[in-house]
Parts: structure tokens; sequence; C-alpha cells
């Protein structure tokens, strides 16, 4: 039989020690979001639908989107036993130079909409997490004030060629001058995907009132209060900001770059040059002819073309064929450090995160950029301690294997019916 005592009041305070409180409701939020998935909570929370959806959401039936998400779940890891792992070394080398982490923050357009802080809380933080910074085209605030935020830091350009060539020009002759050691040349974007969450919330730069904006502003006054107390939305590429995002996308992209436009800006770039959007083992093994220093296999986050290839599922056979010629950057689906060991197990040299990024952003601001970081940082290390293993040169292909959820039927891979046979 159990025996049982009352404890004695003095005794109460040695079994139990009550939680100082935290009085800092932002603090308090970012502490309880454990993953990235919480933020993404946190964030849908505090920011107006046709904002937070212009970040979580992508192209038509946003397939391609769910099928890449879905690709970093269908994977089985393989652990070793019996190794040291009391440190691990989680730094990478990339495109001439060293990052804390083995992910980078990516491009992402009209970021000061998803938080006023927008593109200089992203640059901080990763200045101070020593990881990249990639500042888009289409970003809410300048190549200088990008610089001066992470100066110390790596900041890289993402280019669009646009019609209007001097301003592509413009752009990368500012980004070397500030000092950018990387451009990525975006090749997915001739015209702006179908991106119908947008087009159902009416989504527009600048944003519109009607009725629906209105009483979704009511549970979010902050966020107003933040848009209309800042500094008006400025874009370094577009001298038209009224419509749709993707109205101005069409108005600005140019569908008729080829290769020319790449060697043009090969000659005029002095860094390191990587092409961004590559979705086929042909494109590929062009580039490595070519000589490019990186390609970053992506499907713009399934914000382009729907049912695009799954980056991840090319990654294996890319790295094979081409990763000995140049490196192998990934991005789209990743939520987690565990993600982020697959893919460099697989065979990538580094990845990039957007969403990810922005959910925290809009979280919290730079504290919330600060907690995605944290919250990777933590998942990567604490993944290559399971795994056993002490830096990530040591992840191999035989750490993982991908599940099948989809095989290709043997007629899509037949050759193409010549016109007229």
């Amino acid at each position: 039989m159990v025996q049982r005592q009352v404890p004695r009041p003095a005794e109460l305070f040695e079994l139990m020690k009550f939680k100082k409180p935290d009085l800092d409701p932002k603090r308090r939020r970012l502490s309880g979001a454990l993953t990235i998935d919480d933020l993404r909570t946190i964030a849908k929370r505090r920011t107006p639908a046709a904002a937070f959806d212009y970040t979580d959401g992508a192209a038509e039936g946003e397939i391609s989107m769910a099928r890449s998400v879905q690709a970093f779940e269908d994977i089985e890891f393989h652990p070793s036993i019996l190794h040291d792992v009391s440190q691990v070394d989680t730094t990478a080398q990339i495109l001439g130079g060293s990052s804390a982490q083995p992910f980078g923050i990516a491009p992402t357009g009209f970021t000061r909409l998803m938080q006023t802080e927008g593109e200089i809380a992203g640059a901080g933080a990763a200045g101070a997490a020593g990881i990249p910074f990639t500042l888009s085209t289409l970003g809410t605030s300048s190549i200088e004030d990008v610089q001066a935020a992470n100066p110390l830091g790596r900041n890289w350009f993402q280019l669009y060629v646009m019609r209007q060539r001097e301003i592509s020009y413009g752009l990368v002759k500012r980004a070397a001058k500030a000092g950018y050691d990387t451009l990525f040349f975006t090749v997915d974007t001739p015209v702006a995907g179908a991106r119908l969450r947008d087009a159902r919330n009416g989504f527009s730069i600048p944003p519109q009132l009607s009725l629906g904006t209105v009483v979704d502003a009511i549970p979010r006054p902050w966020w107003w209060w933040d848009f209309l107390t800042t500094p008006k939305l400025e874009f370094a590429s577009l001298s038209e900001t009224g419509g749709t995002v993707g109205e101005l996308l069409n108005s600005a992209m140019d569908p008729s770059i080829d290769f020319d436009d790449l060697a043009q800006i090969r000659e005029m770039w002095p860094g390191k040059l990587a092409i961004k959007g590559v979705q086929t083992l042909e494109d590929a093994k062009k580039l490595a002819d070519l000589g490019v220093d990186a390609i970053v296999l992506s499907n713009h986050g399934g914000r382009q073309l729907d049912r695009a290839p799954v980056p991840f599922h090319l990654l294996p056979e890319v790295a094979r064929e081409v990763g000995q010629d140049l490196e192998i950057i990934l991005d789209t689906g990743i939520r987690s450090g565990a993600d982020i060991v697959a893919a460099i197990a697989l065979g990538a040299d580094f990845t990039l995160i957007g969403r990810a990024y922005l959910y925290g952003l809009m979280a919290g601001g730079r504290q919330g950029v600060d907690r995605t970081i944290e919250i990777l940082s933590d998942e990567v290390e604490r993944t290559m301690k399971l795994l056993q293993v002490q830096t990530l040169q040591d992840l191999t292909p035989e750490h993982v294997t991908q599940l099948s959820r989809f095989t290709p039927q043997g007629a899509s891979r037949l050759p193409r019916r010549v016109a007229g046979a």
C-alpha cells in the first residue's frame, strides 16, 4: 500500500518551482514557437489574409508546393552508431565563402508587405547568425540599405532580366559596387504564375481597401498601424506599382530572355554566378558545360508552373551527374532542419529558406527571423547528432532513403513523335 502524507508548506517550494512570467508579449509568443509550423500559425493570426496568402500560397492548384513539402516527409533516415558526436560542425562552404549553417535566406519579393521590417530584419538576422542573405529584384529595401544592415556578412542579389534591360543591368552594377559576392540569375519566370489566392483576395500593390479587407483588418490593427506609419513601399526595379502582383510581373518580365542574356550577365558580373530555377538534368548539364559557378534546383516554391518537378526528387541524379562541376543549391519545400540535413546528404552543397523566413518575419519582425534561424539551426545540429555524423561532409546518400510515392509511367519516357510521322 502506498503511504501518503500531507507535505509541509516549506516542502512545496522544494518540490515545485514557479516559472517567472515573461511580460514581453512578442518574446513570449516566439519562445513558445518550437517549429516552423508554429511560426506559421502565429503569422497567420497576426497578418491580414491577403498578405499572408501571398506568402503561403502557390500557383493554380498548389500541387507543386504540396508535393515539394511532401517529398521531405517521404524520407527515411539511417543513423550510424557509436560515433562521438559531443561536438558537431554545421559550417558549410559555398560560393567561395563560409556559412555557419547549411542554409541561407532566399530572395523574396514585396517583403515589407508581410511585415514592415522586411529585408532589413532578414539581412540583420542573417548577418548575426553568420549565414548569407539574398535580396530580390522585387525587394522592398534597396541594395545599399541591405548592405548597411549586414555590412560584415554575405549578401547575395537575385536578378530578373526585365523588358527594360537598363534597369536590370543597373541593379547588377549597384550590387557589385555594394560588395555583394554572388548573383542569382532567375530563369523560371518568363511570365507570372497563376496565383489564385491573390486573385481571390484582390491582392494588389499597394493594398486596396474593400469591405473584406476592412473586416479582416479589425483583429489585426498592429499590421495596419505599421503599414500606415512607416515609409512608403518602394521597389528599386518597378517604376509603376499599381495592380495585382501578376499584372506587375507580366509588365516587367521579358519572356524573350535566352542564353545570350546569360552570357551578357556573366560578362558584366565580377563575382560568383548561380542560375536559379533549374528543373531538369539536361539544363543542369548544359549550365555545367557553360561554366557557371552554381545552380539552384528550384520550382520557385511552386509559385510558377504548377506540377513542375520536385527539386528534392531531382537532387540525387543531378548531384551524380554534375556535382563535381558546379555547386548545387536546393530550395522549395524546406520546413525543418531535418529537411536541410537530408538535402545535404543527397548531394546538395547548400539550401535556401523562403517561406520559413517569412513566417518568422510575420510572427515577430527581426526577432521572429532570429527565431526561425534558431529553430532550424537547432534541428540541423540535433539531426546530425542523431545520425551520428560530426560534419556536413560526413553526410552521404547512405544516410537517407527517398520513399517512392509517385513513379513515372513508362510512356512518359518514350521519345516524342515527330510531326507528320
